[in-house]
């Protein structure tokens, strides 16, 4: 797993979990001006001022509010160029959310001063509601804090389980941390598959694949990509893009 020092933005490899730092994590929906990681490793003037690179600092810069040195971000994080790291990445995705001390959900489209309680509020009808991927970055984390546009405090996954579940149809029990659970996965899985895929059912992917790849986490499944192609009906079905 490659994460951000978020002092001074360099990236450093920790292939083994025993001796992974804590971090904090990023969702996000993908906009225009995302940073790759060819991009990143350069980081020139031009890259410095695209949105993508604003948004990866800010979210270094919040992990170190939270007392934390390392953060996760997926558009510069992943070498999409190597298949290898992709499918690896892939098929931890749900894991390492869920082992990160925080999840930072930024919501681009949503401004200050929203009552995220109101039911037409730009907070329910954000687009990070409607995307594949954010399923198990909301799911998956054990704490999940929500930043409007300016990365103001929207408030905690715990906090707003109410409005989340309004939203998104998802018990507010699968909602909110449970300590005696060893771990998010074991309390999803009380879930039934088809609540599970319920779930997705309203989100959508760009890439057709993409709708099979990420309910890997869901299901607790790991298998190759096959970049491409969707998978037969036997074990899967519907990343941000």
């Amino acid at each position: 797993m490659r994460l951000l020092n978020a002092r001074t933005l360099e990236s450093e490899l920790f292939p083994d979990p025993k001796t992974r730092p804590e971090y904090a994590i990023l969702s996000h929906t993908w906009e225009d001006e995302e940073v790759t990681f060819q991009e990143f490793q350069r980081a020139t003037g031009a890259i410095q001022s695209k949105a993508g690179y604003a948004k990866i600092k800010l979210a270094c810069e919040q992990a170190i509010k939270h007392g934390l040195q390392y953060s996760w971000v997926d558009t510069c994080c992943i070498d999409k160029s190597s298949s290898t790291e992709l499918s690896e990445a892939i098929n931890s995705m749900f894991r390492w959310y869920e082992e990160s001390k925080v999840c930072f959900a930024f919501l681009i489209d949503v401004q200050s001063g929203v009552d995220a309680y109101d039911p037409d509020s730009a907070f329910a009808t954000s687009r990070w509601f409607t995307r594949g991927w954010t399923l198990q970055e909301l799911v998956a984390p054990k704490r999940v804090n929500f930043f409007n546009m300016d990365w103001g405090y929207i408030g905690s996954r715990d906090e707003l389980a109410a409005p989340i579940q309004r939203t998104t149809l998802i018990n507010e029990f699968y909602l909110v941390d449970h300590h005696q659970w060893p771990s998010r996965q074991d309390l999803l899985c009380t879930a039934s598959v088809a609540e599970r895929m319920s779930w997705a059912a309203r989100r959508t992917t760009t890439r057709e694949e993409d709708a099979v790849y990420c309910m890997f986490g869901m299901f607790d499944i790991s298998m190759p990509l096959v970049p491409g192609r969707v998978l037969g009906p036997s074990r899967g079905s519907k990343k941000r893009s």
